[in-house]
């Protein structure tokens, strides 16, 4: 009756605990692949490697020792061979898990460190064992992207999903950026003004023109508007990262439209007196059509050459008298700046020599020189 009461008191002594509750325990005894503890039951308890981690090939041995106490979940009061299963990692979960609740709710930026990367995304971590996953498609708002560079970063995002049952927690750090670009946009446009002189970053080159970045907010520098004179090919001018001096030209919205035409480098405000009627000028002709040659006057400056004011005998093409590259001298004979217009006569710089004798080809009366021969041979 003695040792029966002894026992019954022996049983008292220990506290009763129920799978799902978390106890605190005492190691006393380290396996590679479990740990072993005191949890004040009348049977000890165990924590198994896969019950430990997911990682399956760590070393417990590494991460506890005899003596150390720590807080577990009890899973089964029995693994059949009498100790208690016990888990860390449950309860590691659900101190996640909340964790990541709270972070979500909060709503605010959150920063970690991209710990590791796989072809779905980032893994990023906000605290130790605390980690969300950032799609490709979070990650920035730059298209075709190489995420490898952001092995070991810390990045800014905030939680856009959690949903604890699929084990789902996903960090979004393109809407971050998305709303700083467009706050930047914002202010920038808040102070730009037409004709405002700006220092821009050449973004991307186009066939039709280029994309600038003009301190957070891209304008469109028109092939039109690469310089006074025309631009044919502005990949052959421009290069990304190239640094440009651009005149706010439009503002349509967010829409803005750029120009390199700067109204005190017009070739057109000195042509006035220059290209004159009536003045001679030297060009060099650059280009020719059926209906005349091209002669630039000036690195801008271009005027026409009528294939009827290159020479006083008649020519079926410009090709036939003039070459390409070849400098001539010609009168100027129209002047139209608002046209951007200068036409070019050759032929009236010819000596007046043989102006008359062309006069007296032209006024010979053919009818009558006919009449004249045929009476004198009478």
């Amino acid at each position: 009756m003695q040792e029966q009461s002894f026992e019954q008191l022996l049983n008292e002594s220990f506290k009763e605990i129920y799978p799902g509750e978390v106890v605190t325990g005492t190691v006393i005894g380290v396996h590679e692949d479990s740990v072993e503890l005191n949890i004040g039951y009348k049977a000890d308890g165990i924590i198994k490697r896969e019950d430990w981690s997911k990682n399956q090939n760590i070393d417990l041995r590494t991460k506890v020792n005899v003596g150390d106490t720590i807080e577990v979940k009890v899973k089964k009061l029995n693994d059949g061979e009498g100790q208690v299963v016990l888990s860390r990692r449950d309860l590691v979960k659900d101190s996640l898990n909340k964790r990541l609740q709270e972070l979500f709710a909060s709503k605010n930026v959150q920063r970690g460190e991209v710990i590791d990367i796989n072809q779905g995304g980032l893994v990023v971590e906000i605290e130790p064992e605390v980690t969300v996953f950032m799609p490709k498609s979070l990650i920035s708002n730059k298209k075709n992207e190489d995420i490898n560079t952001y092995k070991g970063k810390t990045v800014e995002f905030v939680i856009s999903e959690f949903n604890p049952i699929k084990g789902r927690c996903i960090a979004d750090r393109k809407r971050l950026l998305i709303e700083e670009e467009q706050k930047k946009r914002s202010e920038v446009l808040s102070k730009i003004k037409v004709g405002t002189i700006v220092d821009g970053t050449i973004k991307s080159v186009m066939d039709y023109g280029a994309f600038v970045d003009i301190g957070g907010i891209d304008g469109l520098l028109h092939i039109t508007e690469m310089g006074w004179g025309k631009t044919k090919n502005p990949k052959k001018i421009f290069n990304v990262g190239d640094k440009i001096k651009v005149l706010i030209r439009e503002v349509n919205g967010s829409k803005i439209s750029l120009t390199a035409k700067f109204p005190e480098e017009n070739p057109w405000l000195k042509a006035r007196s220059e290209y004159a009627i009536g003045k001679t000028v030297k060009g060099k002709v650059v280009r020719m059509t059926d209906y005349g040659a091209f002669v630039e006057l000036d690195e801008n400056i271009d005027a026409l050459l009528h294939i009827s004011e290159i020479s006083r005998e008649r020519i079926k093409k410009p090709s036939d008298v003039l070459k390409v590259g070849e400098e001539i001298e010609a009168l100027v004979i129209d002047y139209n700046e608002q046209e951007k217009r200068i036409s070019l006569s050759m032929k009236a710089l010819l000596p007046e020599l043989e102006k008359e004798e062309e006069k007296d080809v032209e006024d010979v009366d053919i009818e009558s020189y006919a009449k004249n021969v045929e009476s004198n041979n009478e």
